[in-house]
């Protein structure tokens, strides 16, 4: 049997993996392997079936010390409200997108948020120009597709409508750390507007977060900046929209079967998530948990 369809019954499951029934009831009462429940019927997610079946056939490799429970990369208001809420457990130690890669390459975070435009395609976290080409097991799952833009204080008095008022005599512009997703879209769009970054007039010290950003422009350390639309509103900034990105989590493929990591995704699914969705603004979640990318 090759089913073909998003979500597979009980005796389909069976079928595919050929176990007993009983067996497949054993493992989704025991959470030992991704299922739903819909009408009182245990439904299983073919592309969670297939992760997780990877999984157990690659095993850990003799001596690989365990990951630990910490999600790194880039900041996301919606992401930081859902850790808290779920119960996850995951730890956070947000840098920017760069940082991230770098600690999942290096065994220092089970996930890693990530939100990186590849300049020459204008396309968003390819494993191939992030450098995590090589990882043989990399998952990469959509979060969200975010709005950004710039963040302006409150009722713009400035008058900035663009990125070419940025560049005009006086703009304190705030900026992300080098290696940060805001930081290399920033670049990407001067360049396509045909405008050089040596034109702006950027703060002394780089935002280390899309909340220190938002709170530089709210406190006055800077009149505008680059980030998403759900900070604006949490700090009541004025807001011009810009671009839209994806922002993804990436992991290595049992790190997806860890408790953390099922229990973000089966809270992502829950009502409560879209509610907060929308009173933060910016987000379109319709994509949350595909699995965009399966080494």
């Amino acid at each position: 049997m090759e089913p073909d369809h998003a979500y597979l019954t009980t005796a389909e499951v069976a079928d595919y993996l050929r176990l007993k029934p009983r067996k497949v009831y054993d493992l989704a009462r025991q959470g030992q392997i991704p299922c739903t429940r819909a009408t009182g019927k245990l439904l299983f997610p073919r592309q969670s079936l297939d992760l997780w079946l990877m999984s157990h056939l690659e095993g850990d490799a003799p001596g690989a010390r365990p990951v630990p429970a910490v999600l790194a990369g880039s900041q996301d208001p919606l992401l930081e409200w859902a850790l808290r809420e779920s119960g996850a457990g995951l730890a956070t130690l947000c840098h920017g997108s760069g940082d991230g890669v770098r600690r999942l390459l290096a065994g220092e975070a089970m996930v890693a948020g990530l939100h990186l435009i590849d300049p020459s395609s204008g396309r968003y976290n390819r494993p191939e120009a992030l450098g995590l080409a090589g990882l043989r097991d990399l998952v990469m799952v959509r979060w969200a597709v975010r709005r950004q833009g710039l963040l302006l204080a409150p009722s713009n008095p400035l008058g900035i409508r663009g990125l070419a008022d940025l560049a005009r005599p006086g703009i304190r512009v705030a900026h992300r750390q080098a290696g940060a997703g805001a930081r290399r879209l920033l670049d990407w769009l001067l360049a396509r507007a045909g405008m050089s970054p040596e034109a702006l007039g950027f703060i002394p010290h780089p935002s280390r977060s899309e909340d220190d950003l938002a709170l530089a422009i709210r406190q006055g350390a800077a009149d505008a900046g680059l980030g998403v639309e759900a900070a604006a509103r949490r700090q009541g900034l004025a807001f011009v929209a810009l671009h839209e990105e994806a922002f993804d989590l990436a992991l290595r493929r049992r790190g997806y079967f860890e408790p953390p990591m099922q229990r973000l995704l089966a809270f992502a699914r829950e009502p409560r998530l879209a509610d907060q969705a929308a009173a933060m603004g910016g987000y379109d979640i319709r994509e949350l948990g595909r699995v965009t990318h399966n080494a």
